[in-house]
């Protein structure tokens, strides 16, 4: 399930917030309605510790982790860290990284086999990753953005990333489809919707609200019809998981900030549209596959009817 939450009237969830498949952090002093979305989805399943990292309350930004450990900035004071280390499972190491890029959760992202991290990262760091958090390592960059942590959001089940990776070959798949252009309004912002009818394909083009795709169920991924196919073979390769471009918070492609989430839930950011969220559930494979590709079905007829 993908749902909504507000911290402190930031959108930015995953800034206050890092999520797991064995716990999840939460930054201090935020209001009951925030820690409610995260107790009613996850408070039976996986710790949920409620805490600062370096004094600060952005603890989404400062750590990074999976369900095997936890990396925190050697700014993190003797304190949060035995604090950490007394609600956390036993299984879940936890370290502190001696690192100038002191915001691991913005140049690390990872999932429960893989990371993706900053390629300036010391060496020494490299190695804690692998040791820490039991996965693979690959110095990467997103859309030439080398702050991966924050402009991607990753589970062991699939992955959203940011839609700038997506610009390369916008002049050459315009010149190869041939394509119908039709605009409409959704709730306050107007769109382009291109329809691919040879393909039966329903992709939302410029769309401010969600730079992302709606397609038959039957393709592997849903992008956004400039799509460098080139990065994101090589990003679903090196991850080994499906990938989709995309959006949070009604357009941030900052994916990282906008959202948490793990293999049975997500939590992003209250302006996240209807749409984003179906994306969201879609790629993670949140919910029941069958519902999913009936959704995503619906809405594409749907659009399709309205301009018959």
């Amino acid at each position: 399930m993908a749902v909504r939450a507000q911290y402190e009237g930031s959108n930015d969830v995953g800034v206050f917030a890092t999520l797991t498949n064995s716990y999840c952090l939460t930054a201090v002093d935020g209001s009951e309605n925030f820690y409610s979305v995260f107790e009613s989805e996850l408070g039976e399943v996986i710790p949920i510790v409620h805490t600062s990292i370096a004094g600060t309350r952005i603890v989404g930004r400062l750590t990074a982790g999976n369900r095997h450990g936890l990396l925190v900035p050697s700014t993190s004071t003797d304190q949060e860290l035995q604090h950490l280390r007394n609600s956390l499972p036993d299984s879940v190491k936890v370290q502190r990284v001696e690192e100038r890029l002191s915001a691991l959760g913005n140049v690390i992202a990872c999932n429960d086999y893989v990371a993706l991290v900053h390629p300036d990262l010391d060496k020494e760091t490299e190695e804690i990753i692998m040791d820490t958090l039991q996965v693979e390592v690959f110095r990467q960059t997103i859309a030439d953005n080398v702050l991966v942590g924050s402009y991607c959001a990753l589970s062991n089940t699939g992955g959203i990333v940011s839609l700038d990776i997506l610009n390369k070959e916008k002049k050459e798949r315009k010149e190869k489809h041939s394509c119908c252009n039709y605009t409409f309004h959704l709730g306050y912002q107007w769109h382009v919707l291109y329809l691919f009818l040879p393909d039966m394909f329903a992709f939302a083009d410029y769309f401010y609200g969600t730079y992302s795709a709606v397609c038959c169920m039957s393709c592997h991924f849903q992008v956004h019809p400039h799509t460098s196919v080139q990065d994101q073979d090589e990003l679903s390769s090196l991850l080994q998981i499906p990938l989709v471009a995309g959006t949070v918070n009604r357009g941030s492609d900052v994916i990282g900030a906008g959202m948490v989430v793990n293999d049975w839930v997500s939590v992003c950011g209250m302006d996240t549209t209807s749409t984003e969220l179906a994306v969201v559930e879609e790629i993670f494979k949140l919910h029941d596959s069958h519902q999913a590709g009936a959704g995503f079905m619906e809405m594409r007829d749907s659009l399709m009817e309205g301009f018959m």
